[in-house]
């Protein structure tokens, strides 16, 4: 079976600018979050062994969330210059490495990664979504897992650990989210209804839609004007969180791991000082097929 791994190119840029707070060039120049970053996707490509591979980016915001709520992810600082001089660094060790890597302008990469997982289990192949995002919860299927680097475990997700962790299924994490609401997105939720209360909701009514119908059978008086007050925060948190259908490239040949150049590869990491990589690249067998 074709085994697909889909990285959340911004997010392990972010992440591994966190994770390494100063490392510099033999020029002075930061390298942090590109040695993180290739550290991080060498560690993920020895744990999923993947045939194919792709790391997607961010196109910008979604029009559409913007026009339901304007103030959607309004709160994110912008980008540090540091973290913004090192993606054409990352994308350069991509390209030189035989990594394929994707960016449609207008799209989020959320949407981008959603429909491009769509296509491949629809395909019968086995897809890994490499991101913390919860909103990717809600693809757990038996052909599309997650690895959530703050699962330390390294295990890859299926619908058992989505529901340890939410308390609903991947295919009620949708609504769950519109429940409660994602400050990391800006989206405000129902007041008063956290994780607990959302889970302990669709536990009982299996969906928004079903809830808002039978609200005269939720218990506490108080919860229940809340989400009659909140019915159409609801339905718009719904159309905000759920990751559409949208128009993305589903071309297996380019997606298939491949050779990389040991040449450019050996320029790069000699410009960025990484002696390690460059001794790596110098070993025989599967060291050397770490980062190429």
């Amino acid at each position: 079976m074709s085994r697909l791994l889909i990285v959340d190119g911004h997010a392990y840029a972010y992440r591994a600018f966190h994770a390494i707070r100063e490392l510099r060039s033999p020029v002075g120049e930061p390298t942090n979050a590109i040695y993180g970053f290739v550290k991080m996707l060498e560690k993920m490509r020895q744990a999923v062994a993947p045939t194919h591979l792709l790391v997607v980016w961010d196109g910008g915001l979604s029009a559409e969330r913007l026009a339901e709520l304007p103030a959607y992810k309004a709160q994110r600082p912008p980008m540090p210059e540091d973290l913004r001089s090192q993606l054409d660094g990352i994308a350069g060790y991509l390209a030189a490495a035989g990594i394929a890597s994707q960016r449609q302008d207008g799209v989020e990469a959320d949407d981008y990664i959603a429909c491009l997982s769509r296509l491949a289990a629809a395909a019968g192949w086995y897809v890994v979504i490499a991101s913390s995002d919860k909103d990717f919860m809600q693809l757990v299927s038996a052909r599309i897992g997650l690895l959530n680097p703050n699962d330390k475990t390294g295990v890859i997700w299926e619908s058992g650990q989505v529901l340890a962790k939410t308390g609903v299924a991947p295919e009620q994490v949708a609504d769950w989210l519109a429940l409660m609401g994602d400050a990391v997105d800006n989206i405000p939720g129902v007041p008063g209804v956290g994780p607990k209360t959302a889970a302990e909701l669709l536990n009982r009514f299996g969906t928004v839609e079903n809830l808002l119908l039978r609200l005269g059978e939720v218990k506490s008086e108080k919860l229940r004007q809340a989400l009659h007050a909140a019915a159409e925060i609801l339905r718009r948190n719904q159309r905000l969180v759920r990751l559409p259908d949208v128009p993305c490239e589903f071309a297996a040949e380019k997606l298939a791991v491949r050779a990389g150049d040991p040449g450019t590869l050996r320029r790069l990491f000699a410009g960025w000082g990484f002696k390690g990589m460059l001794a790596a690249l110098d070993a025989p067998g599967e060291k050397q097929a770490e980062l190429i």
